[in-house]
């Protein structure tokens, strides 16, 4: 028997540094489609993926119910409140997860594009190692600065920059979770690395890029069309008669 994942979408950050007609990057249209429907598609035909939990903020509950009706009636997904801060809201996603479910991804709900074989890849990867993230390598030259002047050029020597998903054998991630104390992680590998238990890197691509501004929402429509056609997932959508098709 196949291993059981289930899937958290944190979708309820403020979207402090990106506004398009004053809806939050997750719920905007991206050639066609809602930036959080592009992300979840990904999942909810996986025969691996036996649960999709995806994490709003209250605020945007009544909209988000009026808006996406129509897919949330033709898609197998949960719904779950977010918290204050992004550690929070997975929590709350953890909470729901059902006892069968062996791993857990969660996959920000703002990078819609990726391929299936990259999150074949970082399931393997998790099977065997109990944690694992998508990255992709640090190729620009750093520098520490202070004041807006260099201090230091920093190597990049062994720097990777993190991706989702990041996926976790559960008991794991729960037990992260449960010695969390007020500690504040930037996103769900650290807080299992705060456990002190390693997480395995599988190299992704920097075309699964998180939109966070004007600029990423500019770069994900250009690369939309370029990702691997034979990894993406058909197209689901509620109106209509044809067959399933693929992305753009």
């Amino acid at each position: 028997m196949s291993a059981k994942f289930g899937v958290i979408l944190p979708a309820a950050g403020k979207s402090s540094r990106f506004s398009k007609n004053n809806r939050k990057k997750p719920f905007i249209d991206l050639k066609g489609r809602a930036v959080w429907l592009r992300s979840v598609e990904h999942f909810v035909n996986r025969k691996d993926v036996a649960q999709t939990i995806v994490v709003i903020s209250p605020e945007d509950r009544e909209f988000f119910m009026l808006k996406f009706q129509a897919n949330l009636a033709f898609l197998d997904l949960e719904l779950v409140d977010g918290g204050a801060e992004r550690a929070d809201s997975v929590l709350n996603g953890l909470k729901k997860i059902r006892s069968d479910i062996e791993y857990v991804a969660v996959h920000d709900a703002a990078r819609p594009l990726l391929t299936k074989k990259w999150i074949d890849d970082v399931f393997k990867a998790a099977i065997q190692h109990d944690a694992a993230i998508l990255a992709s390598p640090v190729t620009s030259t750093l520098k520490k600065t202070k004041d807006g002047k260099i201090e230091q050029t920093v190597s990049r020597e062994n720097l990777w920059q993190a991706q989702t998903p990041q996926v976790f054998k559960t008991n794991l991630l729960r037990k992260a979770y449960e010695k969390r104390g007020d500690f504040q992680p930037t996103d769900e590998a650290q807080l299992v690395e705060h456990l002190g238990a390693a997480v395995q890197i599988v190299e992704g691509s920097p075309m699964n890029l998180k939109i966070t501004s004007q600029e990423d929402f500019r770069m994900a429509e250009a690369l939309i069309n370029h990702l691997p056609k034979d990894a993406l997932p058909p197209t689901l959508h509620p109106f209509t008669d044809e067959k399933p098709t693929l992305f753009d």
